[in-house]
C-alpha cells in the first residue's frame, strides 16, 4: 500500500521524450540499416547512381558514398553517425565511403538478433573489437608491397589502383585514360601534401576523351577589356609579375573637398590622378615581366598600355589560381609594384592563350617548380562533369595513398573473403559465447562481394558459395579471389590488377567497427522539448511575421501570400 502511496517524482521537463532499453537500441539499429540500403546499390562497377533533387531545386547525380550521404539530410541521432564516418574515409582516404556505411549498417544488423535475444551490448562491442584487431592484422599480413619499382612500373601500378577506383564511376568506361592522367598529376606534384595544387577545370562540351592535363596551371580567361585582343598570347619563357593590387584609374571619393585659389591648379589635380596610375603601370613595364597577372581588376587604360608594349595582362585572377601560378612558376604575390626585383618574377617554359570548347584558356607549362597540375575535363552535361570531378578527385587521393602507404590489397571483395574465413576459424579457437559474436562479425564482411553481384545482377549465393569454397583450400591459392564482374563467376582479382590500397580497408573496417560499437553502446535516447519547440517557434514567426501581423492582416503590408 506505501508503494502506491508515493507521488511520482518529475525529473525531467514536461514533453521530453525518452526511450530506453532493448527497443530503443533495436530502432537505433533499423535506422541505420535503413541508410545502409540507400547507398548499398552504389557500391562496385555496376553500382547503380542516385539522382539527389534538394530543396534549392539543384540536381546532383552521384556515385559517391560521401557525397550521396552528405546530401541526404538525416535527421535521425543515431544514422547520423554513418553521415559522419562516411566524410572521415573521405577526407582521410578518399575513396571506400559506400563500403564503410555497407559494413557498419551490416555489423548492426547482425547484432541485431543477439540483442533482441537479450545478449549485453557491452558482449557484441567487446567481441567486435577483438575481431576488428584480427581482421586488421590480417589485412597488413595480405598486403603487397609496390615499393623498391622503378618509376615506369610504380605509374603502372598506381594507374592500376586508380582504375579500380574509377571502375564504379560515372566514367568507368574511360578509366584507362583517367587513371593515367591521375598519375601523371599526382606525380607532378611530388610529395606536396596540398590537394589544391592540383587544379581541376570543367569546360561543358565535347566527349570526354577531350579532357586533358597541363603540367602546369590553366585558368579559364578573366573578364579584359578593351585592347585586350592586342595583346600577344604566347611568350616563351617569360617573366611573370603577379600582383595584388588594382591596375585602375580611381577617381576621388565624392565628398572629398578640394579648395583651390588658382583655377589653373584644377588640372594639376586631374593630372596626379594619371600619373600615379601611369607611374605604376611604368614600374611593371620596367620590371620586364612579359606577363602580368593580378587579383584585382586591371583597367581598361592598363589593358592598352600593356598591349601598346606587347605584354599580356589578366585581371580578376582567383586567388586559388593566382597561388598556383605563384607555386609553378616560383614568383611571389607582390602588393605594390615599388621595387620589383627579378626575385619575385616567376618564369615558366611556355604561356599561351588556347581555345578549349567554347572558353579561352591561359595555360603556363613548362614550370620550373613542376609542383601543380591542372585537370581540364570536357563532357555533356554539367551534371555529368560534376560527377567526373567527384571520381577523379577519389582518385587522386587514392594514388596520393597508394604512394606514401605502398601497400595494395586485392579488391573486389577478395580480401573481405580471405578475412571472413580467418574470422571463422578463429572462431572455433574461442569458448564461450564470442564465437557466435566473431562469426557474425565474419558473416557481416561477406556483404562486399554478395553487393557486388547483386549489383551486376549475378545470382549471389551461387557466387559466394563458389568464393567460399575457393577460400577455404589449404594450399592458400584462392586468398586472391574476388567476384568477376564481367562473366558472373570468380576470379583471381590480383591478377586482373584489382587492387586497392590496404589502407582503404584499414580505415573502413576500422571506422565501421567503431561506429557499430558506439551505436550499440547506446542505451537511451532523451529528446528535450524545449529546443523543439523553439525551432517551432522560429519558423512560426518566420512565417507569420512578415509584414503585419503575418495571416491576420491578409493582403495589407507584406503579409502572407495566399495560397
Amino acid at each position: 500500500m506505501s508503494a502506491m502511496m508515493q507521488p511520482q517524482i518529475i525529473l525531467l521537463k514536461e514533453g521530453t521524450d525518452t526511450s530506453q532499453g532493448k527497443a530503443q537500441l533495436v530502432s537505433n539499429i533499423n535506422a541505420c540499416t535503413a541508410v545502409a540500403d540507400v547507398v548499398r546499390t552504389t557500391l562496385g562497377p555496376r553500382g547503380m547512381d542516385k539522382l539527389i533533387h534538394d530543396d534549392k531545386g539543384s540536381v546532383t547525380i552521384s556515385n559517391d558514398g560521401a557525397t550521396i550521404m552528405k546530401l541526404l539530410d538525416i535527421v535521425h541521432p543515431a544514422a547520423k553517425i554513418l553521415v559522419d564516418i562516411a566524410k572521415s574515409q573521405d577526407s582521410e582516404v578518399g575513396d571506400g565511403t559506400t563500403t564503410v556505411v555497407l559494413l557498419a549498417g551490416e555489423f548492426l544488423k547482425e547484432a541485431k538478433p543477439f540483442i533482441e535475444d537479450g545478449v549485453h551490448p557491452q558482449n557484441l562491442i567487446r567481441s567486435y573489437r577483438i575481431a576488428s584487431n584480427l581482421a586488421l592484422e590480417k589485412v597488413k599480413e595480405l598486403a603487397v608491397s609496390i615499393e623498391g619499382k622503378s618509376l615506369e612500373e610504380k605509374k603502372s601500378l598506381l594507374a592500376k589502383c586508380a582504375a579500380t577506383t574509377l571502375s564504379s564511376k560515372l566514367i568507368g568506361g574511360e578509366k584507362e585514360f583517367f587513371a593515367s592522367m591521375v598519375v601523371d598529376a599526382v606525380i607532378a606534384i611530388g610529395h606536396e601534401d596540398r590537394l589544391n595544387m592540383i587544379g581541376i577545370k570543367k569546360v561543358p562540351g565535347g566527349n570526354m576523351r577531350d579532357s586533358f592535363l597541363v603540367n602546369g596551371v590553366a585558368f579559364k580567361k578573366t573578364f579584359s577589356y578593351a585592347g585586350f585582343e592586342q595583346q600577344p598570347k604566347k611568350f616563351l619563357n617569360p617573366k611573370i609579375l603577379l600582383l595584388n593590387i588594382e591596375l585602375e584609374l580611381k577617381s576621388e571619393k565624392e565628398n572629398a573637398e578640394i579648395r583651390l585659389s588658382d583655377p589653373s591648379q584644377y588640372q594639376s589635380i586631374v593630372d596626379a590622378e594619371w600619373n600615379i596610375i601611369y607611374d605604376k603601370l611604368d614600374k611593371c613595364v620596367q620590371s620586364g615581366a612579359k606577363v602580368v597577372l593580378s587579383r584585382l581588376a586591371i583597367g581598361d587604360l592598363g589593358t592598352q598600355y600593356f598591349a601598346d608594349r606587347d605584354i599580356f595582362c589578366a585581371g580578376r585572377v582567383t586567388e586559388e589560381d593566382l597561388h598556383r601560378v605563384a607555386a609553378a612558376t616560383g614568383g611571389t604575390v607582390q602588393t605594390s609594384v615599388n621595387n620589383v626585383i627579378d626575385e619575385v618574377l616567376g618564369t615558366c617554359e611556355l604561356f599561351e592563350e588556347r581555345q578549349v570548347g567554347n572558353e579561352r584558356f591561359n595555360i603556363f607549362s613548362g614550370c620550373p617548380s613542376g609542383l601543380t597540375a591542372t585537370i581540364v575535363l570536357r563532357g555533356g552535361a554539367d551534371q555529368f562533369i560534376e560527377e567526373a570531378e567527384r571520381s577523379l578527385h577519389d582518385a587522386i587521393m587514392i594514388v596520393r595513398r597508394a604512394m606514401k602507404n605502398s601497400t595494395v590489397v586485392a579488391g573486389g571483395g577478395a580480401i573481405d573473403m580471405e578475412i571472413s574465413r580467418y574470422l571463422r576459424q578463429h572462431a572455433r579457437t574461442i569458448a564461450g559465447k564470442s564465437q557466435l559474436f566473431i562469426n557474425s562479425y565474419a558473416k557481416a564482411l561477406e556483404v562486399i562481394p554478395r553487393q557486388l553481384c547483386d549489383n551486376a545482377g549475378f545470382d549471389a549465393t551461387d557466387v559466394l558459395n563458389k568464393l567460399r569454397q575457393k577460400h577455404a583450400l589449404q594450399s592458400g591459392e584462392g586468398a586472391n579471389y574476388g567476384v568477376d564482374i564481367n562473366t558472373g563467376g570468380i576470379a583471381d582479382s590480383f591478377a586482373n590488377f584489382v587492387w586497392e590500397p590496404a589502407v582503404v580497408k584499414i580505415n573502413a573496417i576500422n571506422a565501421a567497427t567503431e561506429a557499430a560499437c558506439l551505436i550499440l553502446s547506446v542505451d537511451e535516447t532523451v529528446k528535450n522539448p524545449k529546443s523543439e519547440s523553439a525551432q517551432g517557434e522560429a519558423a512560426a514567426s518566420a512565417m507569420g511575421g512578415r509584414g503585419r501581423g503575418g495571416a491576420g492582416f491578409r493582403g495589407r503590408g507584406r503579409g502572407m501570400r495566399r495560397r
